[in-house]
């Protein structure tokens, strides 16, 4: 009963499930499978077979694209009570993504025959999953519109401030990115070179927009920063 009840409080800071009753939760729970990976561990991987959905208990996952290069891309950070792998439970396709420990993280794994057999029962949380959906299919669109008409300062603003809508904590001097990126991993979310990212960093410093100390930035002024977009 403990574990189901610790599995319970996890899924309850779901936002996708946050409507269902701790009963429901209770059935849900005893359908999952929790697993801890290590920093930079792999979880899944772009192209192979995937029948499992993600739910993220503690700690950061980082969704990325990698080149036959090796060279990597970052889509998106996922932090706790949030999810990836949603899409193989509804087409049963190939990954589209990697997922690899952005930190020490625990994941809730839910199988999809679980999961389709879950949502028959409940039609409302069929319509959440594709509110979901729907919403970061708009995310993935506005990432491809800001790569082919926003020049580099732009996209890094961008990032910035998704990063703080996020995983931002509100402190007295101002919007603290908690989760620590290199400015390897800054650049590659933002689509340029770390120098080119590490320029305009110091530029936005400069202008008084952000304040860094080692890998973690803080957000100084949200308003001026979203007119630097």
């Amino acid at each position: 009963m403990a574990a189901i009840a610790s599995v319970r409080s996890a899924l309850a800071q779901v936002s996708l499930l946050g409507e269902l009753s701790s009963l429901e939760l209770d059935e849900l729970s005893v359908s999952l499978r929790r697993r801890r990976y290590r920093k930079g561990e792999v979880i899944v991987v772009q192209g192979e077979p995937g029948s499992t959905m993600y739910l993220i208990e503690s700690g950061r996952v980082r969704i990325a694209a990698t080149s036959a290069q090796g060279k990597e891309v970052i889509l998106a950070l996922r932090g706790p009570g949030e999810f990836f792998g949603e899409m193989a439970l509804l087409d049963g396709e190939p990954r589209s993504a990697d997922a690899i420990a952005h930190e020490a993280s625990t994941l809730l794994l839910l199988e999809r025959t679980d999961f389709q057999r879950y949502l028959e029962a409940r039609p409302k949380l069929a319509i959440r999953m594709l509110v979901a959906i729907s919403r970061r299919l708009r995310q993935s669109t506005r990432m491809v519109e800001d790569a082919s008409f926003l020049d580099v300062p732009g996209r890094l603003a961008r990032v910035l401030l998704d990063l703080a809508d996020s995983h931002g904590k509100q402190t007295d001097q101002g919007t603290v990115i908690t989760s620590r990126l290199t400015q390897s991993e800054l650049a590659s979310m933002v689509g340029a070179t770390r120098e080119s990212v590490n320029k305009w960093l110091g530029s936005f410093q400069r202008l008084g927009l952000v304040r860094r100390d080692g890998s973690l930035i803080t957000i100084t002024s949200l308003e001026k920063l979203r007119k630097r977009i």
